[in-house]
């Protein structure tokens, strides 16, 4: 079973790597057209259609659930919607490889350091030293990435316009910020799933109820950005435009590579048992890190970059996993 769970992490990793390269595939759609059917797709209808299939009776567990639990699942869901919105602008500026390894070194950093913070249980036992270890090398990493894209501009790289593409990074920062939150907002939601196992679903059915409304409710500013956009830009005929079946499809498959992402995460936790907090998410995190990377290479992001903006990018996604390991790590030690 263990092996079961480790195969499902690796896979949730690559699913997560991999799901903003269409994003730079698909030929002329604009951002707005790709980012809402992506939406739609991963935040409304596979986690519906999941749910609905595999727990019938899930309005019941809704209406039972704890409404403080519901509210929070529906409140910081739809704040972390507008992280989202920062990701994806993210990586329409910076590109696939150094957004991604922004995003998820800030998220990670914050996501270890957030639950600390909110317990107070701060100290320096040897798991906190690696914890704090962990977090310095995250931030250590994104801001050596950060320095690798500003000289990717240097070097003229096509991606970034030849500077600095400051609002990049701030979209980026952003998006890190608002994945802790979502991180948040489920933490206070595990009631919903407390419920759903007293229904007598497995823990990994009854969380997925908490996807439901988090990702339900973090589609609606998404959904109202991208219409007005495409207003603003009149790009919704771009919709039905001549022989668009391969950015529908492409844009689909976004969705469900992001979906999948979760859902195999959710399904190889129970699997790993106590191994879950220390190998299943910083494994699925490291294979994560490395798939952007390499389609980013593979996209030639970086192909007109010199050899030193190269090395420091590789030099800060090499601290990422090493910060990936401390945090591991720290969820064992005495």
């Amino acid at each position: 079973m263990i092996e079961l769970g480790i195969g499902f992490a690796l896979l949730s990793g690559i699913c997560n790597g991999l799901f903003t390269t269409p994003m730079k595939l698909i030929p002329r759609w604009k951002w707005e057209n790709i980012w809402l059917v992506f939406i739609v797709t991963s935040c409304l209808i596979a986690p519906l259609a999941l749910v609905a299939c595999t727990v019938p009776d899930f309005r019941l567990l809704f209406a039972n659930a704890p409404a403080g639990a519901v509210a929070y699942a529906l409140l910081f869901g739809f704040a972390w919607g507008f992280g989202a919105i920062f990701f994806g602008q993210s990586v329409s500026r910076l590109g696939v490889s150094l957004a991604n390894t922004l995003v998820i070194g800030l998220s990670s950093a914050l996501g270890s350091l957030v639950p600390l913070v909110l317990s107070g249980h701060f100290g320096f036992e040897r798991r906190h030293v690696m914890l704090y270890a962990g977090v310095s090398a995250f931030l250590s990493g994104v801001s050596i990435c950060g320095k690798a894209g500003r000289q990717r501009g240097l070097d003229n790289d096509p991606a970034v316009g030849g500077g600095t593409n400051w609002t990049g990074y701030l979209l980026a920062l952003g998006a890190g910020v608002m994945s802790a939150v979502f991180n948040i907002g489920y933490s206070l939601a595990l009631p919903i799933a407390e419920t759903g196992k007293q229904m007598g679903y497995s823990s990994f059915l009854a969380t997925n109820c908490i996807w439901v409304l988090m990702l339900g409710a973090g589609s609606i500013p998404n959904i109202v950005y991208c219409v007005l956009l495409a207003r603003r830009n009149k790009s919704t005929q771009l919709f039905f435009a001549e022989h668009p079946l391969r950015a529908w499809q492409l844009s689909i498959l976004m969705g469900v590579l992001w979906g999948g992402s979760i859902f195999l995460y959710g399904a190889a936790t129970p699997l790993l048992g106590d191994l879950g907090p220390s190998i299943g998410w910083p494994l699925s995190l490291a294979v994560g890190l490395l798939t952007a990377n390499l389609m980013g290479f593979l996209l030639r992001e970086w192909h007109s970059a010199a050899r030193n903006t190269i090395r420091t990018m590789l030099l800060g996604i090499g601290l990422l996993l090493v910060a990936v390991v401390f945090c591991a790590l720290s969820t064992k030690a005495a």
